[in-house]
């Protein structure tokens, strides 16, 4: 049995993540959000009904992050990069989860569209964790002359570059920042090549079928 809420809950949830995300100002609200994380990767991986393994794995990573967190409340540097490191391998998790739960339904329903959509949003914030982890870590600024940039900033720039959108108004220094965007940028593409290609494979509007077979008699009838 699927959760009664379903994909519309995690929807919800990471919405509450992102706005969450743009005011986290101050090591505690870190660990704030990093609680609403785990819970909208439980629900992701609930709802899609994951493999053990795979929520092995989430809850491992779990653990190591809510530890980071903690500890950054204490003022700890590499800890806070640690939480967001930690918090982008578990919005990676989901997706995987979700594409796989999407691939095995039949039909296309409002469930359906909503789990494609949930899955495409964990992956942006993915990337904007990890672009806030490298500014954090690396001796000079993400982006050049324009600095380190916040949390907000570091997820617009994911959410541009998954979307290929390209606004050239952040553009990463150097490497590894460079080569993660360029990766992320593939892994929209693909991720819109696959998942929602089979969602629309999938998809058939209301009386497609007797559309087409009245359709059809009508084209046999003419013959005769």
């Amino acid at each position: 049995m699927r959760p009664r809420f379903g994909y519309g809950t995690v929807l919800l949830l990471i919405v509450s993540t992102y706005v969450l995300a743009i005011f986290a100002e101050h090591r505690w609200t870190v660990t704030v959000l990093l609680a609403v994380q785990t819970v909208t990767v439980w629900q992701s991986l609930r709802v899609a009904r994951a493999r053990p393994g795979l929520r092995l794995a989430g809850a491992v990573v779990f653990v190591l992050a809510l530890v980071a967190a903690v500890l950054s409340v204490l003022d700890v540097g590499p800890l806070t990069a640690i939480a967001f490191s930690a918090a982008s391998v578990l919005y990676l998790l989901a997706p995987f989860a979700i594409v796989r739960d999407l691939g095995r339904r039949d039909t296309v329903d409002l469930q359906t569209m909503l789990g494609a959509l949930a899955a495409y949003l964990l992956i942006g914030m993915a990337f904007g964790f990890a672009y806030e982890c490298l500014a954090q870590l690396q001796p000079g600024p993400l982006f050049g002359e324009r600095g380190d940039p916040p949390l907000s900033e570091a997820l617009f720039f994911s959410f541009v570059t998954v979307t290929t959108t390209g606004y050239g108004d952040l553009v990463p220094a150097g490497n590894p920042a460079q080569t993660i965007a360029v990766f992320e940028a593939l892994t929209g593409q693909l991720f819109l090549v696959t998942a929602v290609a089979k969602v629309v494979e999938n998809w058939r509007p209301r009386n497609w079928s007797r559309g087409s077979s009245t359709g059809d008699d009508a084209i046999g009838e003419e013959v005769r």
